[in-house]
């Protein structure tokens, strides 16, 4: 049997997403864990400005310059991101260049940032089951660095996780450790016994919300997969997966239409927000954007983010007294999917 044909399917309950963490919490580390290694790691934290919420991840730097390796999800739903240094405590803004919904891979640029030290990075091809293992990365949100270590114990796995907001994601080509992975660390690196880095940290099973210290529990996308996505997230590269730049934003709240019709009914809109000005309110049916039909509010989140910030857009929508309407819509930036 081929690596590749081994494959595992974890259930929502038994694993979620191990990084961005709701708030800082206070976590009782396990003896796998070391004192604070590596270069070129920093801890990433961001402000969920529409969740009213705080999240905690971990970075990889790329280069000296402040390009910033780490998982989609650390930065998902962002409206502030900063990338902290955590030997020296520099802090730096952040923007997000581009992202991977599907692969789970996205860079960032530190703003002002120079002369930063960078991950040295391996060769996940040459990966063998058995070999050590350490994952480092900001364990339990506490913007210090933790080292665990492990031994691969699979890869090419194929698993499914789950995220802090109910939903799921289905994540190809893993590799499996025994590394003590914790909520915060994903984004940051799997290093193999020469310290070079060979896997991004993305999840890890847990029992009753608590990571489970059990042979298997860590999961890392390979180290080549990720570069190859963020070199061409880094060249511009934009495609069906990969988005280059800014995240569209209409400002409005969507469910399905329970009338048995399709489009997207709005249940509240955004203060300030492209969908305040154009004069849409709750209880709005969304139709069309443009000259494509919405029929869900997952397509209309899917063409509206195919949209670049600041492109003029027309929404058809019916209003709360059955009458059609047309909205133009200057779309702006806002937080990455």
């Amino acid at each position: 049997m081929t690596r590749r044909g081994l494959r595992i399917r974890i259930v929502l309950a038994t694993l979620v997403v191990a990084a961005a963490v709701a708030a800082v919490i206070s976590l009782t580390l396990g003896s796998a864990r070391s004192a604070p290694v590596g270069a070129g790691v920093v801890v990433i934290e961001t402000s969920l400005g529409f969740q009213d919420a705080h999240a905690a991840g971990t970075g990889m730097v790329l280069t000296s310059s402040g390009a910033v390796l780490t998982n989609n999800h650390v930065i998902r739903g962002a409206t502030d991101i900063r990338v902290v240094v955590p030997k020296t405590g520099r802090s730096f803004p952040a923007k997000v260049v581009g992202y991977d919904e599907s692969d789970d891979v996205a860079i960032l640029q530190a703003g002002g940032a120079s002369d930063l030290q960078t991950v040295p990075l391996g060769d996940s091809e040459t990966l063998d089951p058995g070999e050590p293992v350490k994952a480092l990365g900001n364990a339990g949100g506490t913007g210090s660095l933790r080292a665990a270590s492990g031994t691969v114990t699979g890869l090419d796995r194929d698993i499914t996780v789950g995220d802090d907001q109910g939903g799921s994601e289905s994540l190809t080509d893993m590799i499996q450790t025994s590394a003590d992975v914790q909520p915060g660390d994903s984004g940051g690196p799997l290093m193999d016994a020469s310290g070079h880095v060979v896997g991004m940290d993305t999840a890890a099973s847990v029992s009753n919300g608590v990571a489970q210290s059990t042979t298997g529990t860590g999961f890392a996308i390979p180290i080549n997969k990720a570069m190859s996505i963020a070199g061409q997230i880094m060249r511009g590269d934009g495609s069906a997966r990969v988005h280059v730049g800014g995240t569209a934003f209409l400002g409005v709240e969507v469910v399905e239409n329970t009338m048995g019709g399709s489009g997207a009914v709005v249940t509240s809109v955004v203060p300030g927000s492209p969908a305040e000005a154009a004069g849409l309110t709750p209880g709005d049916l969304i139709t069309a954007v443009g000259d494509q039909v919405v029929s869900s509010p997952s397509e209309l989140t899917d063409i509206v983010a195919a949209q670049k910030p600041g492109a003029s857009v027309s929404a058809a929508y019916v209003d709360e007294a059955g009458a059609s309407q047309t909205a133009d819509v200057a779309l702006a930036s806002g937080p990455p999917r």
